[in-house]
């Protein structure tokens, strides 16, 4: 069998119990090596071979888990955070199909989860925001023309950029001419839960200069909207005044 194991947002510990458990059934891994934490690794068992996805190509992954797989082995696909986010997973489990070789997927904490924890925030407040956008600016990678950073911005909701660390002069503006003001809150969470998280609080307008002045170019996700300030409304879910399937309302 091959399994996609999410690998979590960085600490190892964050990985679930279920692909802690297959990492340690392994007997090959092929690992994200770029991005993945490498002690990870410590859960497998002696005998695993281990691959590292940073100098292979898709079809030298599968030339690696196709064989083991045959063979009876236990593979492992490891990727950071989730696979479902920029995972590049879906070419690999169609490749397997065509091979009619079984797969299962093991889901993993996302990093803009990680970003969350880190900023100590929550991204759906009450007449703040109610919609996250996951997103990224075109680099070498295009992405649909609909999806351009100014079209989402309109939306004003919560906003999280992977692979934008290295474009933030242009992100900045384009964010500001979609529609967010200069001063709305904004924050660079730089490696989230790995060991040198470093959070950097900041507004749009000065996403640019914050982040030259940490020293971050990559690796980092830029998180964007409301929920970063002060001002929301108290949920109705604990209020006493709203009746709930659960509950009657007490007053």
């Amino acid at each position: 069998m091959i399994y996609f194991v999410g690998a979590g947002s960085g600490a190892p510990d964050l990985i679930t119990v279920r692909g802690a458990r297959l990492l340690g059934e392994a007997d090959v891994i092929v690992y994200a090596g770029s991005l993945v934490n490498p002690a990870l690794l410590a859960y497998k068992k002696a005998d695993c071979t281990v691959y590292d996805s940073a100098k292979m190509t898709l079809e030298e992954v599968i030339a690696v888990m196709a064989p083991a797989a045959r063979a009876g082995q236990t593979v492992v696909r490891l990727h950071t955070g989730d696979p479902c986010v920029y995972g590049a997973h879906r070419e690999q489990m169609d490749a397997l199909d065509k091979l009619g070789l079984p797969y299962e997927v093991c889901p993993g904490v996302s990093s803009f989860c990680g970003a969350a924890a880190a900023l100590k925030a929550e991204y759906t407040l009450p007449n703040v925001s109610q919609t996250v956008i996951l997103t990224r600016m075109e680099g070498r990678t295009p992405v649909p023309e609909k999806e351009k950073i100014e079209s989402l911005a309109a939306h004003g909701a919560t906003m999280v950029l992977f692979l934008s660390a290295g474009m933030l002069e242009e992100l900045s503006a384009r964010l500001i001419a979609g529609g967010y003001a200069p001063e709305t809150p904004a924050a660079i969470v730089y490696k989230a839960t790995w060991p040198d998280e470093k959070v950097v609080r900041t507004t749009v307008a000065e996403l640019p200069a914050a982040a030259a002045r940490e020293g971050v170019t990559k690796t980092a996700l830029i998180t964007v909207g409301g929920f970063l300030g002060g001002g929301y409304e108290r949920s109705c879910l604990y209020d006493p005044a709203f009746t709930t399937g659960f509950r009657e309302a007490s007053r």
